[in-house]
């Protein structure tokens, strides 16, 4: 079992940059700060960045915009901060799919658009396991019925995703392979439109970050099978971790956290951090967080820079050991 507190590895911090010139830490931000979300709204991604870039501009008293920037599950968003100038003006709200799509992509005989080393992390924000839900309608009420329906019926039970690789990608073909079953993979630019397609009765599932699902199991148009976690998800006492039913090795978490352009100057970057930590104690957004699902676990400096290495030679080994997917 994976405790994702205490996550294996180290991460060296690099020499930090001097300031640039002219640059004056004190009085950042000076203008408008962006926090660009490389999906759609309404994944798990926007439901974090949202209230967190509010609570920013209360503290900044600074417009910080959020930007929707989907496509290839997460890779033009990511790619466009990692080309950002580092002056800590554009910010990236990530989720966990951040270090995995580059691995995905020498995998299919592609060059990455970016690369993990372009990218300075800033502060941890959330981290939960993903949810199996279905519509409340489905026949299944238990894993046991959906495995043993998938198992009788190869590749004909769908499931959407925010796109092949991505972070509600990734634990269903995990569950699929543990479990010996073949469910047909339905890709979305984003969360938020793979919540709607299950939602819609396009699809028969969706492994789902709890901020966007918790909302809809509260009002009955979901059901929740089973989490991806060591634990009982907070909230979701009565659902079975897979690990529970005999899948530990399918463990998985979602989880968002906050990057900057590598190169942004050390004052800079106390300032970006300093900031990212008073947005989580804000009363309206620790509110809205708890209120979709949200766990917070706010983490930065060494300790979000180890738990980052850590994830992200996990993730690559659950993706080369995935090999090329469909």
């Amino acid at each position: 079992m994976i405790d994702r507190r205490a996550l294996l590895g180290s991460f060296s911090l690099a020499a930090l940059p001097l300031p640039a010139p002219g640059q004056d830490a004190a009085s950042f931000p000076s203008r408008a700060v962006t926090m660009v979300v490389a999906f759609p709204p309404g994944g798990q991604g926007d439901v974090v960045a949202r209230p967190i870039a509010a609570a920013l501009e209360r503290h900044w008293r600074q417009p910080v915009p959020v930007t929707n920037r989907p496509g290839a599950s997460g890779e033009i968003g990511n790619a466009s901060v990692a080309r950002a100038a580092p002056d800590g003006h554009t910010l990236l709200l990530a989720l966990a799919s951040l270090p995995v799509l580059p691995a995905a992509a020498r995998i299919n005989g592609r060059a990455p658009a970016y690369e993990i080393d372009q990218f300075t992390p800033i502060a941890l924000i959330t981290a939960d396991p993903t949810v199996l839900v279905v519509p409340a309608a489905a026949p299944w009420r238990t894993l046991e019925e959906f495995l043993a329906d998938a198992k009788a019926r190869p590749g004909q039970i769908s499931y959407s995703s925010a796109g092949t690789y991505s972070t509600l990608h990734l634990p269903m073909a995990m569950l699929g392979g543990a479990a010996g079953v073949d469910l047909l993979h339905v890709p979305f630019q984003g969360g938020g439109p793979a919540l709607t397609a299950l939602l819609g009765g396009q699809v028969g599932a969706l492994a789902s970050g709890p901020g966007p699902a918790t909302p809809h199991v509260r009002d009955g148009r979901l059901r929740a099978l089973a989490t991806w976690g060591a634990r009982r998800l907070a909230g979701y006492e009565e659902v079975p971790t897979l690990g529970e039913r005999g899948f530990p090795e399918t463990e998985f978490y979602i989880w968002t956290g906050v990057f900057a352009p590598a190169g942004v100057p050390a004052p800079v970057l106390a300032r970006l951090r300093e900031g990212i930590a008073a947005a989580v104690r804000d009363p309206d957004a620790a509110r809205a967080l708890a209120a979709s699902g949200n766990t917070l676990d706010h983490r930065d400096g060494e300790a979000f820079e180890r738990f980052f290495k850590a994830d992200t030679e996990r993730l690559q080994r659950v993706v080369r050991a995935l090999g090329k997917l469909e």
